[in-house]
């Protein structure tokens, strides 16, 4: 089946996602590439300032892909596509996180079992840029990272699907399965945790 069967009077790039899904239901492979190419390198770029691990990013972009692949007969076709899409990502980079966490914590109980047991006191030498030193672009970016990074989970999630992927509150929600009001109380935290971490950076 070709593209053109799906709606002959719209080039590709005007079809919706739903239209795709539906005609990928009926048997049209092609309609779920087209979906694909139009979703996964912004996914794996939302995935990427997640996790900051572009391989893994990839792999679990291809993984939200199978997920929806083996379960569009699941999609309830009132709400975009990309919101479910997202969805299925955004737990997929939820249980990496905190999989990555969990290994985090062990590994630190065995550094400090072992410099314990060395009976020698590390000091950590300081990195920071003197209070006097302008920092350039490339260090305030750093910066901002940083801080986003430093925020709460369920903070960072929503200011990154609101802001940086720029969902609106209603599918931000949806994404997280939380309602309006906790979406924008989040999104709002989360902007006053970052003025405080940055004040007087950017």
């Amino acid at each position: 089946m070709k593209m053109s069967e799906i709606a002959l009077s719209e080039p590709i790039s005007s079809v919706a996602d739903n239209t795709l899904i539906s005609a990928y239901l009926t048997g049209n492979e092609y309609a779920f590439e087209v979906l694909v190419s139009r979703y996964q390198d912004r996914l794996v770029n939302y995935l990427n300032r997640l996790i900051h691990d572009y391989e893994m990013s990839v792999d679990l972009s291809q993984e939200a892909f199978i997920r929806v692949y083996r379960n569009a007969n699941r999609y309830q076709g009132q709400y975009k596509f990309s919101t479910w899409l997202y969805r299925i990502a955004t737990n997929l980079a939820i249980d990496e996180m905190r999989r990555r966490e969990r290994k985090g914590r062990v590994f630190f109980h065995n550094v400090m079992n072992w410099i314990q047991g060395d009976d020698v006191t590390y000091v950590l030498p300081d990195l920071r840029h003197s209070p006097e030193k302008t920092l350039d672009q490339t260090e305030k970016l750093a910066r901002l990272q940083g801080a986003i990074d430093s925020l709460p989970e369920k903070y960072r999630l929503a200011f990154m699907l609101k802001e940086a992927q720029e969902f609106s509150y209603e599918e931000t929600g949806r994404i997280l399965e939380v309602s309006l009001g906790t979406v924008k109380s989040r999104v709002h935290r989360a902007k006053m945790l970052l003025r405080e971490k940055l004040t007087g950076v950017l």
